[in-house]
């Protein structure tokens, strides 16, 4: 659902501008320093790019979410460490707040996500549970006017530049599952919350992960999103539906832009007196490439307006983000394979797309993840 054309037409032409002129340039900078240069950050705030999916009552942008996932294809064809700065606070970081938190809580935090001023991050992922969430052994208990957190959670995005985490804990010792879950605003520097070492990883340099380590950290009963025990699990599967299909948009972004760099590669690279990009085998790899994209990219805007349309897309979300996380690491081998030698080496942006881009067959629910929920929702709705 788009609600101004116009306005959302401004707003993804700055977006692209700004990729093209600001970002694009200092992709390399960031890969080798693992940090996004504080200019650009503030630039970011400036342009609002903190606050897009929170409700414009809270100093947002309030976007649908077809326009999410419009904006998430233009500020994708860049290095994910820029989008994931941001993303999460439009995303994960937030939007437990924005859906099930109370009024109060709302207007706490939400403006100051909105702002950029303080930066959220999602604490659910455990050493001991990961796909399995509901089996989370992260514990909060009742003392008086607070909660008691004790828990590690692992591979938070934003951790180490966080104001806000939202928690999922167990707040009933004697259930097991989902309905004893319950989820927290914890801010930084409670009580009995410190942060492990920043994760070396694979790519996605300059977006950081660390353990969040909360040993009897007191929270305040206020901070109880939603003011009710029990609903956090709820609350996070809401979020990750959204999620799910936010980074299904950011997977075919990252396909256009490495398909863009490998066509123009393959147009420019002689060999045997001619460009690459004139060898039928080469044209495979592009056209290919070409049709997953489209294909990609039409399930993302159709499960979006699925949802702006207030239908449950629960299987669409996880169609949409197996499909396009796949396709988009297809894309990846395929830019390497043309660029040939040279997409082996950091000279190109294919050797470092190569490695960001694998993150998204796993967060946000691993491929396999995604078979199970699209076939066990297919045999519920079999079976009546």
């Amino acid at each position: 659902m788009i609600r101004d054309q116009e306005t959302l037409n401004l707003l993804l032409d700055s977006v692209a501008r700004f990729v093209r002129e600001r970002l694009v340039p200092r992709e390399a900078e960031v890969a080798e320093t693992d940090q996004i240069p504080p200019e650009i950050v503030a630039e970011m705030r400036e342009l609002g790019l903190f606050g897009l999916s929170i409700p414009e009552r809270y100093e947002g942008l309030d976007l649908t979410m077809e326009e999410e996932v419009l904006f998430a294809f233009e500020i994708a064809k860049t290095s994910p460490a820029f989008r994931s700065l941001i993303g999460t606070n439009n995303g994960i970081g937030s939007q437990g707040i924005v859906i099930d938190g109370t009024e109060a809580q709302k207007q706490r935090y939400l403006p100051r996500l909105a702002s950029g001023e303080i930066i959220g991050a999602f604490a659910l992922t455990e050493p001991g549970s990961g796909s399995d969430a509901a089996s989370l052994r992260a514990t909060a208990v009742r003392d008086g006017d607070c909660y008691i957190l004790n828990g590690t959670k692992r591979f938070i995005t934003n951790a180490p530049e966080a104001s806000i985490f939202t928690v999922m804990a167990r707040t009933d010792p004697q259930k097991r599952g989902a309905s004893a879950i319950s989820a927290f605003i914890v801010e930084k520097g409670a009580p009995g919350l410190s942060l492990g070492k920043i994760d070396k990883k694979m790519g996605q340099k300059g977006a950081h992960t660390c353990d969040v380590i909360l040993e009897d950290c007191r929270v305040p009963t206020e901070n109880l999103i939603g003011g009710q025990e029990g609903i956090g699990f709820k609350t996070a599967m809401k979020v990750l539906d959204k999620g799910r299909l936010h980074i299904a948009a950011v997977s075919v972004g990252v396909a256009e832009r490495m398909l863009e760099d490998a066509l123009r590669y393959a147009c420019e690279r002689q060999q045997f007196g001619k460009p690459i990009a004139e060898f039928q085998l080469i044209q495979a790899m592009l056209a290919d490439s070409k049709a997953e994209i489209y294909a990609a990219r039409c399930m993302v805007l159709d499960a979006a307006r699925r949802r702006d349309a207030g239908l449950d897309v629960t299987t669409e979300a996880s169609c949409a983000k197996l499909f396009a996380s796949e396709m988009c690491g297809r894309v990846a081998d395929r830019s390497v394979q043309i660029h040939g030698g040279a997409g082996y080496v950091a000279d190109y942006a294919a050797e470092r797309f190569y490695r960001d881009v694998r993150l998204f067959r796993i967060y946000e629910g691993t491929t396999q993840i995604q078979q199970l929920v699209i076939a066990r929702n297919m045999i519920r709705a079999a079976r009546g």
